[in-house]
């Protein structure tokens, strides 16, 4: 991972700031349109400090993402915590996904860009690669967990059982953010239903 980071830390709630403005502008613009004077000027900074700290646009979206993902695991960790039943934790994570569609939809949006900037740049792919790798271990410790504490038990090992029900998710999602006014329950029940075929009852 520090291979594919910035040399440099930028913290605290100038940090933060810089962070909710890029993505506020990608839910604004697109992250094509999102520059460096949209983001400086949002975030009360100079130009030259986001220069400084992240040297491209790129590696500030996924600062964004990274910490997006710190959220998401702990968002994760909330929705998982105490479930008793195979259907209560599949209906947790379908609920943790339609939160985070209508609370911060850029949170998709930009890790969406990402992707495609990554097919044509190694150190883009890299980060998304150890994001990827960060909330699919996430997500398989719990299921771990929930399995081991006999609540659920699991058609595969715990890290492909995640990787599989993020995949829906994430399909799920990019059609949801193309397709805002269309009633996407009936899909989410479908892939409910589709998922307790990894996550079954004891």
């Amino acid at each position: 991972m520090e291979a594919a980071s910035p040399s440099r830390e930028l913290s605290g709630e100038k940090a933060q700031r810089i962070v909710d403005a890029m993505r506020t502008s990608v839910g604004l613009r697109g992250a094509t349109g999102s520059t460096f004077d949209h983001v400086a000027r949002e975030a009360g900074v100079s130009r030259g400090l986001l220069h400084y700290y992240f040297g491209t646009k790129e590696r500030l979206l996924v600062e964004v993402v990274r910490r997006d993902c710190d959220l998401r695991m702990e968002r994760l960790s909330e929705t998982l915590a105490g479930v008793d039943s195979a259907d209560a934790l599949l209906g947790g994570l379908a609920q943790a996904l339609t939160d985070t569609i209508d609370e911060t939809p850029e949170f998709f949006v930009i890790l969406f860009e990402l992707h495609t900037l990554g097919r044509r740049n190694e150190e883009i792919a890299a980060e998304l690669a150890e994001l990827h790798r960060r909330v699919r271990e996430h997500l398989g410790g719990l299921l771990a967990d929930a399995r081991d504490g006999g609540v659920i038990r699991l058609a595969g090992e715990p890290d492909a059982v995640a990787e599989v029900l993020f995949s829906l998710a994430d399909g799920l999602a990019m059609r949801m953010l193309v397709e805002p006014t269309r009633d996407y329950r009936p899909a989410l029940a479908t892939a409910t239903a589709a998922a307790r075929a990894l996550v079954q009852p004891v």
